[in-house]
């Protein structure tokens, strides 16, 4: 949704459609999950077909991080075959089903329908999908992608190293709580994460945002998000609609709109120059939804 692929609304209705559906499917094939700490990658893998029975990989977190799942014998002869193999823990975890395998090929089948009708976007900030690790930016690649993830392995630490690879050194985790930050700071030495739980984290955003402003005189290459950048936010509920004008790259005063939200105008706040909409023109919006960024200085 932050990259305008979908609305709020269609995210949400994805995301309900995504819990029912991994819900029934967990009940029509019942199964668990365990960690498995310190063991690498291949010989978690190796655990699961020693296994005489039905278990996967499930989640790459973190370099000796690894999440198995399928039926309860299946994990627990692979949690044994682990533990013989030297993995330091296996630890069952409280779920209700054996999520990111087979065992979800019912949900991912009636998730497709609910994806298509959503028909997602193409984006222009390519969004890595933890199915294949890898950056993709066409609207059309999402209903395939978003459906196999249900019964594929979540392949976080391959998007993580993906993500490095393309020049990202900081990461922001959104969430309450911080696991992801600790994945992230395990995969990726060199990074630095913050979490965000509460709105007073908001300071060790900007801190660390403003930590990426170059020197005095040092040239700037590619986008930069600065605490001097602001957003414009929608005043209601309903259709965004793009007057056309003005145009990226405009230089925008305090007061002047930049579009209308059914019958309200959308008026910046701030003085700056446009740097991009974050709506598009026919979109149904929330309130309070990012409409467009500035650079206020």
């Amino acid at each position: 949704m932050a990259t305008g692929a979908l609305s709020f609304e269609e995210g949400v209705r994805l995301v309900s459609e995504r819990a029912d559906a991994m819900h029934d499917a967990g009940l029509q094939n019942k199964g668990t999950m365990a960690a498995v700490l310190g063991l690498d990658d291949d010989q978690v893998e190796v655990a699961c077909r020693l296994a005489d029975a039905e278990v996967w990989v499930a989640n790459f977190n973190a370099p000796g991080q690894v999440v198995i799942a399928g039926s309860e014998d299946g994990v627990r002869q692979a949690s044994e075959q682990a533990k013989q193999l030297g993995a330091k823990r296996v630890m069952p975890l409280p779920v209700a089903g054996a999520f990111h395998t087979p065992y979800m090929t019912p949900a991912r089948d009636r998730l497709r329908k609910a994806i298509a009708e959503a028909a997602p976007r193409d984006t222009e900030v390519p969004v890595v999908s933890n199915v294949d690790a890898l950056p993709h930016d066409h609207g059309g690649e999402w209903a395939s992608l978003l459906s196999a993830q249900l019964s594929s392995p979540v392949r976080w630490k391959h998007c993580l190293l993906a993500l490095a690879g393309a020049g990202t050194t900081d990461f922001a985790e959104l969430g309450p709580g911080g696991v992801l930050t600790g994945m992230a700071k395990r995969t990726v030495t060199t990074a630095r994460a913050v979490s965000l739980a509460v709105p007073d984290d908001l300071d060790r955003l900007l801190e660390l945002v403003a930590g990426n402003r170059p020197a005095a005189g040092a040239a700037m290459q590619g986008e930069h998000l600065f605490a001097t950048e602001r957003l414009v936010v929608s005043p209601a509920a309903g259709v965004f609609s793009h007057p056309g004008e003005p145009s990226e790259g405009s230089l925008i005063d305090t007061g002047e709109v930049l579009g209308r939200v059914g019958t309200q105008d959308v008026r910046s706040p701030f003085a700056g120059v446009l740097q991009s909409y974050l709506a598009v023109d026919g979109e149904r919006v929330t309130s309070r939804q990012p409409i467009a960024w500035l650079r206020t200085a």
